[in-house]
């Protein structure tokens, strides 16, 4: 069975907003999308999540994943292909939410993207896993982008990706592993900050 806060973290006020477990409001990182893709899968939302966030287990299902690095806590390099074809590049989580939210960005320049992905408890127990992207490509590139065979390519992409997920995670039935940190503006939330510490080594603070 879902968790009954589940509900309340995952699904947004208002379109473009979400609200923090304190109450307060931010606004979604994405405003707008060229895709978006939802999947029912036959897990609750917490074994969702902390699949999903296992980012080194995505080649044992994906159908283009190669590889998963982590660079740095919020920053991976991920290696994507088909056949002997190959592309690394590297994303950074500018916003995580257990059990609800994660929002990504590309750092690479050209093409550029950002993505989001939600997790909803359904009434069956389950969980809506539903992902967002935008492209922001430069140059020539833009106007590929722009055409609605070009969208319903990237779109059909993800939607496999996530049946793919849904077969992987199904298939095992509980979750390889857990992430379970929150992170805001690409920097990782600790429970407990470090005190504030003198520049100058055996320095006290004041």
């Amino acid at each position: 069975m879902a968790h009954k806060d589940d509900a309340r973290q995952a699904v947004p006020n208002t379109p473009g907003m979400r609200t923090d477990g304190d109450g307060a409001g931010r606004r979604r990182p994405l405003r707008e999308r060229h895709v978006e893709e939802t999947v029912e899968v036959a897990v609750p939302v917490r074994t969702a999540y902390n699949q999903w966030t296992q980012f080194k287990t995505f080649p044992r299902f994906s159908t283009v994943v190669r590889g998963v690095e982590q660079i740095r806590p919020t920053v991976t390099a991920w290696t994507i292909g088909y056949g002997p074809l190959r592309h690394r590049f590297a994303v950074e989580i500018v916003e995580q939410d257990p059990d609800a939210y994660l929002a990504w960005r590309g750092l690479e320049q050209n093409p550029s993207h950002h993505g989001e992905v939600e997790f909803r408890p359904t009434e069956s127990g389950g969980t809506a896993i539903t992902v967002r992207m935008l492209l922001e490509p430069q140059g020539a590139a833009r106007i590929l982008t722009r055409s609605s065979g070009a969208a319903r390519l990237t779109a059909r992409l993800v939607r496999g990706e996530l049946m793919n997920f849904k077969q992987f995670i199904e298939g095992l039935g509980q979750e390889g592993g857990a992430w379970r940190g929150t992170i805001r503006n690409g920097r990782v939330q600790h429970d407990h900050p470090e005190p504030p510490r003198s520049r100058v080594a055996q320095w006290p603070v004041g």
